[in-house]
């Protein structure tokens, strides 16, 4: 069954909404309210343990399989050993990121990936 070109507007405009409440609703509800200062301590640490989320997954599990790698990667765990470093120096989110695709793109070369 194929999509008409009416569908795929309804789509667009669809996603449209679902991606724009998310961020809409929370920005209405706390611009007229005082947020408390535990859930801003609290929210410092949602980036970080995301991040390390994120990585800790791509680094050291298979996708495939599901199955832990070990050292079977070695390029990835070195570039994620330099990208830490670069970020806990640097604190730069943008530099950290590029260093590390970097850093995978030159190991790779020499190393499974």
């Amino acid at each position: 069954m194929s999509m008409s070109n009416m569908d795929h507007l309804i789509l667009i405009l669809l996603s449209m909404v679902v991606a724009y409440l998310p961020r809409f609703i929370p920005l209405r509800i706390f611009s007229t309210r005082q947020i408390p200062q535990w859930f801003n301590e609290w929210m410092k640490y949602v980036p970080v343990s995301l991040f390390t989320a994120l990585v800790v997954k791509d680094v050291f599990i298979d996708t495939k399989d599901y199955t832990f790698v070990g050292l079977g990667y070695m390029a990835k765990i070195f570039a994620a050993i330099c990208v830490i470093v670069v970020a806990y120096r640097s604190r730069s989110m943008g530099l950290s990121v590029v260093l590390g695709l970097v850093a995978v793109a030159i190991l790779a070369l020499f190393m499974p990936v």
